[in-house]
């Protein structure tokens, strides 16, 4: 049987999450297996992936904020907003002329910190029931509602001028939600010259980095982190007692510990390092909100 447990993955460029995800079910032999956070073909980085009951883990993980690595062409604009789509504009020669080191950090400074960003037409949200790049591909016009996030850092590590256009390469923390193509997009617009993004690469999610993954071809081989190693990453650790791991998995309330929580919610560990569940408050007790399946020898 199965272990539940949470895999991180270094997903390589070409393969879509979902690809992933069907690697990793015909590595482990079973079906139940979902990802946090989707990343587009083109996009390289770490995917964090929850395997059997370990998936139910995956919702208070897609919600972190993350980090990547970036490289945004400056000087052309294409329809997906990434390399992957056809160049709509080229910058003209004059259009340079006002793009100085300084306006290009004015104009990242507009993109650091609480702003309104509207996502890409190609991205996965979905309009009606279907994702917005599959509305695309049939032909709709496909224009997104602008929605808050939040860029705690954006700043550029190098710059490398080439033929017409000049490549940024950044590195940018930001809330779930955030789109780094709209920000290569919305920067290139500021500056008049256009933009898109030709690399991305995700290095963390919330607490889990890219260097603790495993590659594409090492699946087999991997080792999984348990579930209550995982969760006591993201929530606040909470030991409970045998007896309170009983009451919780059937559903009865831990009266009078609510002043044990120090936040929302927190994972809920039993004597034997296992994994019962997520809790919250309830008044002055503690209820779960998550259970996760016992695992029966």
């Amino acid at each position: 049987m199965v272990s539940p447990g949470i895999l991180l993955v270094d997903k390589p460029a070409g393969l879509t999450s979902h690809d992933v995800v069907a690697r990793t079910r015909k590595a482990f032999g079973t079906r139940k297996v979902g990802h946090a956070g989707t990343l587009d073909p083109m996009a390289t980085g770490l995917l964090v992936i929850g395997i059997e009951g370990a998936t139910r883990l995956l919702t208070y993980i897609v919600g972190a904020d993350k980090t990547y690595e970036a490289t945004i062409r400056l000087g052309q604009a294409t329809g997906t907003d990434d390399a992957d789509g056809e160049i709509i504009s080229q910058a003209a020669e004059a259009a340079w002329e006002p793009v100085t080191p300084d306006r290009i950090a004015a104009a990242i400074e507009t993109l650091r910190g609480e702003i309104s960003q509207v996502p890409s037409s190609v991205s996965a949200i979905k309009v009606d029931g279907r994702r917005a790049y599959d509305r695309v591909r049939a032909g709709e016009d496909v224009v997104l509602t602008a929605r808050d996030v939040v860029v705690s850092r954006f700043d550029v590590l190098d710059e490398r001028p080439g033929d017409g256009v000049l490549d940024l390469d950044v590195i940018v923390d930001c809330s779930s939600g955030t789109y780094i193509r709209s920000l290569a997009r919305d920067l290139g617009d500021q500056l008049g010259v256009g933009g898109h993004l030709t690399a991305l690469r995700r290095t963390r999610v919330g607490p889990f980095r890219l260097d603790e993954a495993v590659g594409i071809d090492a699946l087999a081989d991997a080792r999984t982190m348990t579930a209550a190693a995982a969760a006591t990453r993201i929530l606040q650790p909470l030991d409970v007692t045998s007896d309170d791991a009983r009451d919780l998995r059937h559903g009865k309330r831990l009266a009078g510990q609510a002043q044990r929580l120090l936040g929302p919610l927190a994972a809920a560990v039993d004597p034997d390092g296992v994994l019962v569940g997520v809790v919250e408050k309830r008044g002055a007790d503690l209820k779960s909100v998550m259970n996760m399946p016992e695992v029966t020898s």
